[in-house]
């Protein structure tokens, strides 16, 4: 299977715009972005409270990444004025994807970025696949799992969706028990985590396991 990648747009903007961020990409953004050739997907991640905003955009294969390149550009800038703050693109690898069913309204996703050296990085990987994936499957509400990185960098990052919010909260133990006991254990940081509202999910993506 070809290579997949993804663009990601990160703004921590003004929580008042947050709900005009997420018309505008819905109505203007995502119709444009799917018309790109080698288009798979576009996902929008939104914390009302902070103004926490992830726009991510995922492509058939490197080619595509590129090509798409300034129309993307554009679209993220229009984003960033309506949603304030300052904007941090990031391209990416995507390592893994499982799905159980699409995220509906009212999903919500817990995002966990992770640092290793970067000739671990598959170790990583291997680590949410074979050790965390299994036991997504049997939690209440669980939608998907994705799995992104940066070779180069030694950078992951492991978004995990569930039908609510309330899944999601049920399901934090499991996730401490990754970020603060197994994850150290095989000498992978984790860097940060959050929990978003699911505002955007229309993703073709697909599976990798």
């Amino acid at each position: 299977m070809a290579v997949m990648y993804a663009r990601s747009t990160t703004i921590h903007g003004d929580p008042g715009a947050v709900d005009d961020g997420i018309a505008y990409v819905h109505d203007e953004v995502m119709p444009m972005v799917r018309e790109m050739e080698g288009c798979v997907g576009l996902s929008m991640l939104a914390d009302r409270t902070s103004g926490h905003c992830i726009v991510t955009t995922s492509w058939r294969d490197e080619a595509a990444l590129r090509s798409s390149e300034v129309g993307v550009r554009s679209a993220a800038e229009r984003t960033v004025e309506i949603l304030g703050g300052r904007p941090a693109l990031q391209e990416w690898e995507i390592a893994a994807m499982h799905r159980v069913h699409e995220a509906n309204h009212g999903a919500a996703s817990r995002v966990t970025w992770l640092r290793t050296d970067p000739g671990s990085v598959d170790r990583a990987v291997d680590a949410v696949r074979l050790s965390l994936m299994p036991k997504l499957e049997d939690l209440a509400g669980f939608c998907s799992v994705s799995v992104m990185v940066r070779r180069d960098d030694g950078l992951a990052v492991a978004a995990v969706s569930y039908d609510t919010r309330a899944d999601l909260e049920q399901a934090d133990e499991g996730a401490r028990e990754f970020r603060e006991e197994f994850a150290p254990a095989l000498g992978i940081e984790v860097v940060d985590s959050a929990a978003f509202d699911v505002a955007i999910a229309h993703l073709r993506v697909p599976e990798t396991i």
